[in-house]
């Protein structure tokens, strides 16, 4: 004779995937029609964004005559019309499908729990950083309004040098000293 499952740590097996398949299988078409519209929607705000940012002048249509303001500029005003021609329509659809989700029963919402490996998503931010502290080097260098194309190789290695040894600086002189501390601290103690 089969035990009863707990209602708090069910999981999902093959057979419950094809049951909540047919029940809720207008749901779910919704769901791939949703993200195929989106999909199509950032690629279509995408190539839109990009021929009007040269047609309207705010970039040069040759790549070597960008300076560090004018791709600065682009990055910024790409990622703001994403987020109103993107990102608004996906967060309505996410909040209707939360409303959707807390409509379910809840030993329903509970047979969705899936077990499995946990994955991490930290880190990667570190590019970021880099990024906005080149930028901030071209700008105090003065070569904000020159084409990227003339910055020649010493430079931008010069550059990288000078932003990594000043993070260096930045990061490990407070590092060596909370270390420092935390070592002598740890030899008082008995």
């Amino acid at each position: 004779m089969d035990k009863p499952r707990r209602l708090d740590t069910m999981t999902m097996d093959s057979s419950d995937w094809k049951a909540v398949m047919r029940k809720h299988w207008r749901a779910l078409v919704l769901v791939a029609i949703g993200a195929v519209l989106a999909f199509a929607d950032a690629v279509y705000v995408s190539l839109w964004y990009a021929s009007n940012a040269q047609s309207s002048g705010m970039v040069p249509s040759t790549l070597g005559l960008w300076t560090m303001a004018n791709l600065l500029t682009f990055i910024v005003y790409g990622i703001l019309w994403g987020l109103l021609l993107v990102g608004v329509p996906v967060a309505v659809a996410g909040v209707l499908g939360w409303q959707w989700w807390k409509r379910l029963p809840a030993e329903e919402r509970i047979r969705f729990k899936m077990s499995g490996r946990k994955r991490s998503t930290g880190g990667g931010g570190g590019s970021l950083l880099f990024f906005i502290l080149f930028c901030i080097k071209v700008w105090v260098d003065g070569k904000w309004n020159a084409p990227i194309a003339g910055y020649t190789l010493d430079y931008v290695v010069g550059s990288v040098v000078t932003i990594l040894v000043l993070v260096v600086i930045i990061v490990g002189i407070p590092a060596a000293i909370g270390l420092t501390w935390w070592i002598t601290r740890g030899m008082k103690k008995p």
